[in-house]
């Protein structure tokens, strides 16, 4: 087999290698682009390869990982830069040794970057020590635990500062304190603007099959184990991975609270269902939870909000798999793909960097589909927001589906609103669209409980289809697309009282409880987007979206005024959505179409 043996070697184009072997003291540098290695990659002694301004590493078909070397592939990655906010990581990297494959990690591992190519290595804090530091940088080894194949939160395993992350496990780590104005690679984006922490994996790449064992009812934190994104899609619905129940969950916290005690942390799972190979997905946020010391729920809290993209991970993102059957999950690189982490539809979770440069491009799979949905926001007790996401796809059947139907991971709140599926909660529900099919939802409320309901967004669904919630306390039927519906049940379960419809088999009741009055419109002749507000709501922000879910126009701290004006002229024409949003959390969505013809 043809070796290309290296000295040193700057790419700042796409690269295409049988194999590599890096001499001792060679190194490699490569800049914003995908370097590919159709086999093995053997780094000898103090050799290094840098993937730098979101370049990455994809390598061939081979079901075993050849990498060998003590040399090191250097790449970064930002984490939330906050002491406090846990990120959920998977590392790229392994010890690097002679030994062929792939090696334990631990978080010695992780460097802070001095400059191009120079690091120096993280100080590890011992466990005694809670908060990390930006400069130099300091990680606490208190906060790095890993969870395989559990089923309750005392299962979680401490792992500190030792090298005992196999490659596809996942760990939690705590973010730092502080800020380094470092900029190593001279593009104006700083190690830590107080925004985002930069970390320099240094190790062995991983390569190759990457499996974890999975349990039935079982949840285990994994994630892209891989120097390149991630086809989350690809992984999720490969047919070897059925265990995994086709959907991962992503940590959420409420990063306002700056406490290291579990009762006042705020957190929950957002689920991304896939749906199909090529499609987007469907993401629905987390609904914040606190604890008790021992891990049990407490109360009640925020929504998250998020609308993070997850259909290709990247690097060094982890997340949460809960198993449906007892087997094994194969990471593969044929999952593996160049996207660039910021094009669009590949987000890490953490704090957003306005510093950080935000381009994309796929290496292949260019193929992007917009699922068919709707979502369903339901308001409890006027304190947070429930989201479902209602999906109709062709694959979907009225059952269970791997990598459609998604379990509701937080289903320990008191006061709940899910889809009822089979004798299970779910937050994510994909089935063929009919217009007789009525969707059960299933309600609990511990005490006397007020939920309010209404469709927040609305795609690639007929903007003609009505969408009603069915209540057969009274056999009503409420347009919960035009206006909010608002009731207040007794302590309990309600299986059959709530359903999502499509068709008005009876009387439409006026939503007496609450109906919102708020209209939007486009005036084209006048090129400007005007909202009336009659029922003088109190609106926290208004955001307008392109077709491709980028915001074009937004405002913030309206308040309440009996209408608004924004100006339309310089927009492309086109379909767009407008949102408003108001004090409640209450989305006022409508979609408007520009023209700017005077027409």
């Amino acid at each position: 087999m043809k070796k290309t043996v290296l000295l040193f070697l700057i790419l700042a184009t796409t690269k295409c290698l049988s194999q590599i072997y890096f001499s001792p003291n060679a190194f490699m540098y490569v800049k914003n682009e995908v370097l590919y290695v159709q086999e093995n990659v053997n780094l000898d002694s103090n050799s290094n390869l840098y993937l730098r301004n979101n370049s990455q590493l994809l390598q061939g078909s081979a079901s075993t990982s050849g990498n060998t070397g003590t040399g090191k592939l250097s790449v970064y990655q930002e984490g939330t830069a906050d002491n406090f906010d846990y990120n959920y990581w998977c590392s790229p990297v392994g010890n690097a040794s002679a030994v062929s494959g792939n090696e334990n990690f631990g978080i010695t591992m992780l460097n802070r970057p001095a400059t191009l190519v120079t690091a120096v290595p993280a100080v590890i804090l011992p466990a005694s020590n809670y908060n990390g530091i930006a400069n130099p940088l300091s990680i606490s080894s208190a906060w790095v635990y890993k969870l395989t194949n559990a089923n309750n939160y005392s299962q979680w395993t401490f792992v500190g500062g030792a090298s005992l992350i196999a490659p596809g496990e996942g760990f939690t780590m705590k973010g730092t304190g502080g800020t380094d104005s470092t900029d190593p690679e001279g593009t104006g984006i700083v190690n830590n603007p107080g925004s985002a922490q930069r970390y320099d994996f240094r190790g062995k790449p991983n390569d190759g099959n990457i499996s974890i064992t999975l349990g039935a009812n079982n949840s285990t934190l994994t994630g892209n184990p891989y120097p390149s994104a991630l086809h989350l899609n690809a992984f999720l619905l490969d047919p070897s991975n059925t265990a995994t129940a086709g959907i991962a969950y992503f940590w959420e916290q409420d990063k306002t609270i700056n406490s290291h005690y579990l009762t006042d942390y705020r957190g929950g799972y957002g689920t991304y269902s896939p749906i199909a190979l090529a499609s987007n997905g469907i993401y629905v946020p987390a609904t914040f939870n606190s604890y008790n010391a021992d891990g049990s729920l407490n109360t009640t809290g925020l929504s998250s909000g998020l609308v993070i993209q997850r259909k290709y991970s990247p690097v060094g993102q982890g997340f949460v798999v809960n198993a449906n059957a007892n087997g094994t999950a194969v990471f593969k690189n044929a999952h593996r793909i160049f996207y660039k982490e910021g094009g669009g539809l590949s987000q890490f979770e953490k704090h957003t960097s306005k510093d950080k440069e935000s381009k994309g491009g796929a290496f292949k799979d260019q193929t992007a589909e917009e699922v068919s949905h709707i979502k369903l926001n339901t308001i409890i007790n006027s304190q947070f927001t429930r989201q479902l996401a209602l999906a109709f796809s062709p694959e979907a059947t009225d059952g269970i589906d791997n990598g459609i139907d998604a379990l509701n991971m937080d289903e320990a709140l008191p006061d709940d609103v899910a889809f009822w599926l089979e004798n299970g909660n779910y937050v994510i529900q994909g089935l063929n669209f009919e217009e007789d099919k009525r969707i059960p939802l299933i309600i609990k409320a511990t005490t006397n409980a007020t939920f309010k309901f209404y469709i927040a967004e609305v795609v690639n669904f007929s903007g003609a289809h009505p969408i009603y919630l069915y209540d057969a306390h009274d056999q009503s039927y409420h347009d919960i697309k035009n206006a909010a519906y608002q009731v207040t049940v007794a302590p309990g379960l309600y299986k059959d009282r709530f359903k999502i419809t499509f068709k008005n088999t009876g009387s439409l009741a006026l939503n007496s409880e609450i109906t919102t009055q708020f209209f939007i419109i486009q005036d084209n002749a006048n090129s400007s987007l005007k909202a009336a507000n009659p029922d003088n709501l109190a609106i926290k922000s208004f955001k307008l979206y392109n077709m491709l879910g980028m915001v074009v126009l937004s405002a913030k701290n309206l308040e309440t005024a009996p209408s608004y004006v924004f100006s339309t002229s310089g927009l492309s024409q086109g379909i767009y959505i407008a949102e408003f949003l108001t004090v409640d959390n209450e989305k006022l969505t409508d979609k408007i179409v520009i023209s700017n013809t005077g027409k």
